[in-house]
């Protein structure tokens, strides 16, 4: 039987990695995953695209293309816990999600913490007067990129800490 996932917490993800190397950030909806990548230097996140759901195989071997091609050394997957803190159903598939790429690809992964990365990046859209249609075509992949920066974010500060 596997082994359960590891959930590594930033400092065993960052330390797992090797140096340097693209990640690849994913923020897995109902419907729809949004991916963001950063430079090797993991210093910036950009959008990427976003991937239509359809079946798990399906929709692992689109993000496994697009994490070889670019070359990834590690996947951070978008967590949406509850305001509180607390796991709910978004998180426990989340988690499912993650333990299931794992099953397919050893690779470092790590859980990040997304709590309103949505609603920040729908603002900011709405802010940049994007129409309705234009924002539900690229709030998924930015909503990635916003949660893969805040990881970026927080492994540099850990480094010049």
């Amino acid at each position: 039987m596997r082994q359960p996932l590891p959930l590594l917490d930033l400092s065993q993800f960052a330390a797992a990695l090797p140096t340097p190397g693209a990640l690849l950030g994913l923020d897995p909806g109902e419907k729809r995953i949004g991916v963001a990548v950063s430079d090797v230097g993991r210093l910036i996140a950009s959008s990427l695209e976003t991937i239509a759901r359809k079946k798990f195989s399906t929709d692992a071997e689109a993000i496994l293309k697009l994490y070889d091609g670019r070359q990834c050394a590690g996947l951070v997957i978008g967590l949406p816990l509850n305001m509180d803190g607390s796991s709910g159903p978004s998180a426990q598939a989340a988690r499912a999600f993650a333990r299931n790429l794992l099953a397919l690809r050893d690779v470092p992964l790590l859980l990040w913490d997304e709590r309103l990365s949505t609603a920040a990046v729908t603002r900011t859209l709405i802010e940049g007067d994007a129409s309705r249609r234009r924002r539900g075509e690229v709030v998924d992949k930015m909503a990635a990129a916003y949660m893969l920066q805040g990881a970026l974010d927080a492994m540099q500060e850990r480094k010049h800490a």
